[in-house]
């Protein structure tokens, strides 16, 4: 087996890649409500907006797999322009859909770019960082996508107007600037990837590794999970925390500045979260979060002033802040070393099943219980996912999990990354 160097002058292409992906998923969080208000705009009530929301996952659960097993055989960086093209043109044609079902559709290729735009990123973020640097560098790259759902909501938010009946127009003008800030990111993707194995040598050992090999492999379902939880947690607040704000006659500049204020609370977390992985180690950390994330999504569900909903907005993107690097890593180092882009795709396949069936579930309850109802179905998830992050967190392989001391530096060139 080939052992990489990392020879490359520091780490800029880290920092190309966050700037890249503060642009793409910018475009896709400003987009997501954008879509929302379009479709109550064009007479959709929650169900409608439960299936919309649902297909942005759909395209994305079947081309997951295959696109890690490409992404295995050969380079990452061809993903990254590609994602960015079809997130830019799903985000404009959305803006010029005059029907559900094309908005729909248009939607759906959304969601199949921004799948792009994340294998690649995450698979390229693998293979160049050593064991030791993997939450470290995760947690660095999800910044990227906080920053953009930070600044998403709020030019959202900002753009659209139900006054006098504009929504319609004000929301497609939000989709047509989210396209335009998708394609700025296109100058941030140069030379991030470091050609350093043999694409024919990734061939020859990543086709010998089944999907039922990887799925098996300790820590991986529970990674799954986890991040499945968190990411469904993250969709359907930004989906649906515009229709609580309709009922409850919160305006949509509000509703933006509060899913902002929960994306600035996960970039908080992120940034600290070198220190709390060294006092309370993966494990407790995981669950620990899950657990209070699952009490405030249920507690969306109380009629609270919006005083009180922004402080549980804070406090609970504090804690989604924390799956999705970790289950990254927990993915990465627990699956077979010649099959990593293949296992951050299964995992990206849940969390597709989940914005497949959370969406529809939710649309589904919030139908015959009301808007609120979704939230206490989150709720229950991620303390479902709490369970399981304490039971996975113990079956996580020595030596790669913060809970065991890291490896003395003098030692750390013998780990490092192979491909």
């Amino acid at each position: 087996m080939t052992v990489r160097t990392v020879q490359e002058p520091g780490r800029s292409w880290l920092l190309r890649l966050v700037i890249a992906f503060v642009l793409a998923q910018g475009a896709v969080s400003m987009a997501r409500p954008a879509v929302s208000y379009r479709a109550l705009a064009l007479g959709a009530d929650a169900r409608a907006i439960g299936v919309i929301t649902g297909v942005y996952a759909l395209l994305p659960l079947f081309a997951a797999v295959p696109l890690g097993r490409r992404t295995d055989h050969g380079r990452c960086a061809p993903l990254l322009p590609l994602g960015v093209l079809l997130i830019a043109g799903g985000c404009a044609l959305s803006g010029r859909a005059d029907t559900l079902t094309a908005m729909a559709a248009w939607s759906g290729v959304m969601g199949l770019g921004h799948l792009c735009f994340v294998i690649g990123a995450q698979s390229i973020v693998a293979r160049q960082s050593a064991p030791a640097e993997q939450d470290r560098n995760f947690g660095h790259f999800t910044i990227g996508a906080s920053l953009g759902q930070l600044i998403g909501p709020i030019a959202a938010g900002y753009l659209i107007s139900e006054r006098d009946g504009a929504m319609a127009r004000t929301s497609a003008l939000a989709l047509l600037v989210s396209a335009a800030v998708a394609a700025v990111s296109l100058g941030s993707l140069r030379r991030i990837e470091h050609r350093s194995a043999p694409a024919a040598h990734r061939t020859e050992q990543a086709a010998k590794v089944p999907v039922g090999r990887i799925l098996r492999a300790r820590g991986v379902p529970a990674g799954i999970f986890i991040s499945l939880a968190v990411l469904s947690a993250t969709d359907i607040l930004t989906a649906y925390l515009p229709v609580v704000g309709e009922h409850r006659g919160i305006a949509p500049a509000t509703i933006g500045l509060l899913l902002s204020l929960r994306a600035a609370a996960t970039i908080a977390c992120r940034l600290v979260m070198t220190p709390m992985l060294r006092v309370l180690g993966r494990t407790a950390l995981l669950t620990t979060t899950c657990l209070l994330a699952g009490m405030l999504c249920a507690a969306i569900a109380l009629p609270v002033p919006v005083a009180v909903l922004a402080v549980m907005l804070a406090v609970l993107g504090f804690c989604l802040g924390v799956g999705q690097p970790l289950s990254m890593t927990t993915v990465v180092q627990a699956a077979p070393p010649e099959a990593r882009s293949t296992a951050l795709a299964l995992r990206l396949t849940g969390n597709r099943l989940g914005q497949v069936a959370a969406p529809a579930s939710a649309g589904l309850i919030a139908g015959v219980a009301g808007t609120a109802a979704p939230f206490v179905m989150l709720g229950a998830l991620l303390l479902a996912a709490a369970g399981l992050g304490l039971r996975g967190g113990r079956n996580v392989r020595a030596g790669t999990d913060p809970d065991v001391p890291e490896p003395r530096p003098g030692r750390r060139p013998a780990d490092r990354d192979r491909t």
